[in-house]
């Protein structure tokens, strides 16, 4: 069995579909379907980064890297969401989540990218250099509870691009819904 990770392929859609299902379940792996899908027709998130992991040819990963900006950033900058990583059940604790992120942080960065945010599990995404944003004057497109501040991450892709900007990260118009910024 060997994993690869490449660019998904429009005819990817049903199995990355699939896969998120298996991944979240239920009512949110619907949701999370649903924002992908949504996201990979929204202009207002390109360029994206779309990337599945691959065992044996079947899909049995996704990773999304959509276009952000930065609201009231004095200089410009590139920078883009990690939203969102699944991984199929069976495949899970065994390092395709670390492929795909790596994958995608490589090619955010080889594409000109500055910064890469993410919500997420703060125990997970700090072992590939995301640090809490809030700390820097990056701010969610929503408020974070306190107790959750330190799942609003970021990377610098580029360096010294943290400390030069400050404002509230403007994401694609189907992930600035708040069903997406809450537990």
């Amino acid at each position: 069995m060997t994993l690869q990770i490449r660019e998904a392929l429009q005819s990817d859609v049903a199995a990355i579909l699939d896969t998120i299902n298996r991944a979240f379940g239920g009512k949110k792996g619907r949701e999370i379907g649903a924002l992908v899908s949504a996201l990979l027709s929204d202009r207002t998130a390109s360029p994206v980064i779309s990337m599945v992991a691959e065992i044996d040819r079947q899909v049995v990963g996704h990773i999304l890297f959509s276009c952000v900006r930065v609201d009231g950033a004095r200089r410009d900058i590139q920078a883009t969401i990690l939203a969102p990583l699944c991984v199929a059940p069976e495949h899970q604790r065994k390092g395709v989540g670390r492929a795909l992120i790596q994958r995608g942080l490589n090619a955010s960065a080889h594409g000109g990218c500055d910064l890469v945010f993410v919500l997420g599990h703060p125990s997970y995404y700090p072992k590939y250099g995301f640090v809490p944003a809030g700390a820097h004057g990056l701010e969610a497109p929503y408020p974070i509870p306190a107790q959750h501040a330190d799942a609003w991450m970021v990377q610098e892709l580029r360096p010294h691009s943290i400390g030069k900007i400050r404002g509230a990260v403007i994401c694609a118009d189907a992930l600035m819904d708040s069903k997406h910024w809450r537990e």
